[in-house]
């Protein structure tokens, strides 16, 4: 496969996109969505511009592709950026012009069901990016997170390496986004676990391939936006997994049907996203939280031990469903220095 290309980037005053290519979240907790708008205008000195499936609820696979056509064929627009995730953007794929979208290439920004984007902006030959959704990144309660901003602010503008930090302190526990008084503070943060890493003996420089993990296996289930499995081989793969938090046996199955394919010993370097480890759901203790990461940990050593054990793998790096979020390449180039335990990206 010919390596993915960069889209021109936008600059501050420029007309971007911002759609709901999975669920219209929008229109009903408008508070986060409209900071994270009034914070694209103001701290990013972007111009958002919505379409009509962005703020609504139940909206079909085929008004969504619409949206995304629209997006990508205006000239005026110079990137996309999504409201939210959800959970079928998978039925909006075989609704797009593949054509239409590869002829108009744009930096597009997404994780969680975006997953789904990503890997098909991918397949057309266009490196997008793994975070930085309105309602969450752009939309956190009282301030954005200093790394968050950086990260976003050099993948939305800016070409080139950039070196990925872990943080001394992260978060994982929400508040309801439809009460005004959460947004009068920032989020309680707790100490955070360094990276950790294993087989760091080496260092591998490939294009990233991957995103939450959950998708990943409904688009294999679908035989969707997914090569041979030799297409990958030497790319860097990255895996995260989302608030519905799936347990570590399933963690496990997912992965060792993707080394049962041949997927896992292409990747000479695996990053693996901090653990969501608490929902509204399944609310979780200190110790628990920290038990269910490390049984996350083990599956995925026990699936890469068995598939692809020569690979270097670094934990609780910090991208997908985790505050602070940094922005990873799909398609772009990601550079593991193991002797120096250092990451970075390119823009």
């Amino acid at each position: 496969m010919t390596a993915p290309q960069y889209p021109a980037k936008p600059r501050p005053g420029d007309l971007v996109a911002v759609l709901s290519p999975s669920s219209g979240l929008p229109g009903l907790l408008p508070l986060p969505y409209e900071l994270g708008l009034r914070r694209l205008r103001d701290d990013f000195g972007l111009k958002p511009v919505e379409y009509p499936a962005t703020r609504r609820m139940g909206s079909s696979p085929e008004d969504r592709a619409a949206d995304i056509h629209a997006a990508f064929s205006d000239p005026e627009i110079t990137a996309v950026i999504t409201s939210i995730g959800g959970d079928d953007q998978i039925t909006v794929l075989p609704h797009l012009d593949r054509d239409l979208v590869r002829a108009h290439p744009k930096p597009f920004f997404g994780y969680s069901d975006n997953t789904n984007l990503l890997l098909f902006l991918r397949e057309l030959g266009m490196v997008s990016y793994h975070g930085g959704s309105v309602m969450a990144e752009f939309g956190r309660p009282g301030a954005m997170h200093r790394l968050t901003a950086d990260s976003l602010r050099a993948a939305l503008f800016t070409s080139g390496a950039y070196e990925l930090t872990a943080p001394h302190t992260s978060r994982d526990v929400d508040r309801p986004w439809e009460e005004p008084r959460t947004f009068e503070s920032e989020p309680e943060m707790e100490p955070a676990e360094g990276w950790t890493w294993f087989q760091a003996d080496r260092v591998v420089e490939g294009a990233g391939w991957g995103g939450n993990l959950e998708i990943l296996s409904w688009l294999l289930m679908a035989d969707r936006e997914v090569r041979p499995s030799a297409s990958y081989r030497g790319d860097v793969l990255f895996l995260e997994t989302s608030e519905d938090m799936p347990a570590a046996r399933e963690v496990f199955w997912i992965l060792r049907n993707m080394g049962e394919r041949g997927l896992l010993e292409q990747f000479p370097a695996v990053l693996v996203g901090r653990a969501k480890s608490w929902s509204f759901e399944k609310r979780l203790g200190g110790e628990e939280k920290a038990r269910f990461r490390r049984e996350q940990r083990e599956a995925v050593l026990r699936a890469l031990r068995q598939y692809a054990p020569d690979a270097m793998v670094v934990f609780d790096v910090d991208f997908g469903h985790t505050d602070p979020q940094m922005v990873i390449p799909v398609g772009g180039r990601i550079r593991v220095d193991g002797p120096a335990r250092r990451i970075f990206v390119t823009y």
